[in-house]
C-alpha cells in the first residue's frame, strides 16, 4: 500500500499521456478550461472543442470580455451548458477580482463558479505543484476497486471513504505528475468496461482484481426511471429566415438559441401575434427525442410559413430571424441544430 503512488508514478514515466493539447504550454487557464471541458466528457470529444475555444479565447481576459453568446457558440454541442455560462462568469471575477492572474490558493480557486473541491486540487497540483488530493469520476473507479469499496460514490460516507483514500495516495512530491498519472490510469487502463489489469501498475494488491470482481465496482446509484417531458417547438420560416428566441439564463439550454416552446393549439395565433398572418402550410414533423441525465424530452417540431415579419419582432437581443444560411447568432443546443440542419436540407426553405 505505501507505495502506490510510487508505482502509479513509475507507470506514468512509462505509459502517461504527455501530448494532450492542455499539457503543452500549460497555464492556469488552460488547465483550468481543460478541466470543465473534461467533467462528464470523454477527452477524444473535448480536443476539437478545446482547441477552437483556445483560438477563440486564447487568454482568460479574452474569455472575460467575450459576449456569452460568443461564449455558448463554441461551446454548441458539447453538452452541460452550465459548465460555459460559469466559465464565462468565473473569467470575469479573476479579471475583477484577482488582476486576471488565476489565484493560486484552495480557497480563492473553490470560491469560482463551477468549481468543485476536486477540479480546485486539480488545477493547483497540475499548475503549481501544490499538494492536493483529486477526485474526479476516473479516480473514484480506480480507488473503489483498488479497496472494492461498496456502495454509491454519490452518497455521502462512501465518497468521504474515497476522499480518505485519495489523500492517503498522494504523495508529497510529483503531485502534479501523480494528480495526471492517476486520471491517466483509470482512462486508459482501469476503464469501466473491460479494465486492462495485466496493465495495471496497482494491481497485485487491487482487491477487485484479486476477487474478480471489477466490474462491481464502483457501485452505480441507484436506478429510477427516468420522466418523459413533451413539448411543440415552432420552427416558424419567412424566406431563408427562422424565428429563434433565446432561452432564460437558467433551467435546460440556459442562454441558448432556440425555436419558442407553445401550446400545439396555438399555432395560428402565435403567427398571427408575430406576423400579422394566420399560419400557412403548418406541418408536423417526427418526435425528436432528446436525453438528459434525469429525464428524456420529447420535441414535436412544427414547421410553418409566415408571409411577413412584423417590425416590431424583428432582431433583438433575445429574438431574431435566423438567416439560415448564416452563421448561428450564439450557443444551439444539439436537438435545435439538428433541426437547423433538417430545414437546411428539406424542400420547406426552397420552395416558400
Amino acid at each position: 500500500m505505501a507505495d502506490f503512488s510510487a508505482r502509479l508514478l513509475t507507470w506514468f514515466d512509462a505509459h502517461g499521456r504527455k501530448d494532450l493539447p492542455w499539457q503543452q504550454d500549460v497555464t492556469a487557464y488552460r488547465v483550468w478550461v481543460s478541466e470543465i471541458m473534461l467533467q462528464q466528457t470523454q477527452v477524444q470529444t473535448v480536443i476539437p472543442y478545446y482547441e477552437r475555444f483556445m483560438q477563440a479565447f486564447p487568454v482568460v481576459a479574452d474569455l472575460a470580455n467575450a459576449g456569452i453568446d460568443d461564449v455558448l457558440g463554441h461551446w454548441s454541442g458539447l453538452g452541460y451548458y452550465a459548465r460555459a455560462r460559469n466559465l464565462h462568469r468565473a473569467a470575469q471575477i479573476i479579471r475583477d477580482e484577482h488582476g486576471g492572474d488565476f489565484p493560486d490558493a484552495f480557497d480563492d480557486v473553490l470560491a469560482l463558479p463551477g468549481i468543485g473541491r476536486s477540479t480546485a486540487g486539480a488545477i493547483l497540483s497540475i499548475v503549481f505543484g501544490q499538494r492536493h488530493a483529486i477526485l474526479d469520476g476516473n479516480v473514484k473507479r480506480v480507488l473503489a476497486r483498488h479497496a472494492a469499496l461498496r456502495g454509491w460514490p454519490g452518497k455521502t460516507d462512501v465518497a468521504s471513504a474515497l476522499w480518505k483514500l485519495a489523500d492517503q495516495y498522494t504523495p508529497g512530491s510529483r503531485v502534479m505528475s501523480y494528480t495526471q498519472a492517476i486520471m491517466d490510469l483509470g482512462a486508459t487502463v482501469c476503464k469501466r468496461a473491460q479494465p486492462v489489469c495485466v496493465e495495471c501498475p496497482v494491481s497485485s494488491d487491487c482487491v477487485a482484481h484479486a476477487d474478480g470482481t471489477t466490474d462491481m465496482f464502483p457501485e452505480s446509484k441507484p436506478k429510477k426511471s427516468k420522466p418523459l417531458r413533451e413539448t411543440t417547438m415552432l420552427l416558424a420560416l419567412a424566406g431563408n429566415a427562422v424565428y429563434m428566441e433565446r432561452r432564460p439564463a437558467s433551467g435546460i439550454w440556459g442562454g441558448l438559441w432556440s425555436f419558442p416552446e407553445i401550446d400545439p393549439d396555438n399555432v395560428d395565433a402565435w403567427c398571427e401575434q408575430m406576423t400579422g398572418d394566420a399560419a400557412v402550410d403548418a406541418v408536423q414533423w417526427d418526435v425528436l427525442r432528446h436525453s438528459f441525465s434525469h429525464f428524456d424530452l420529447d420535441i414535436r417540431p412544427v414547421v410553418l410559413h409566415c408571409k411577413q415579419i412584423r417590425a416590431s419582432v424583428a432582431d433583438s437581443d433575445d429574438a431574431t430571424w435566423y438567416q439560415l444560411d448564416q452563421k448561428p447568432p450564439g450557443g444551439i443546443a444539439a436537438p435545435v441544430q439538428k433541426l437547423i440542419d433538417s430545414l437546411r436540407n428539406s424542400d420547406n426553405v426552397a420552395n416558400h
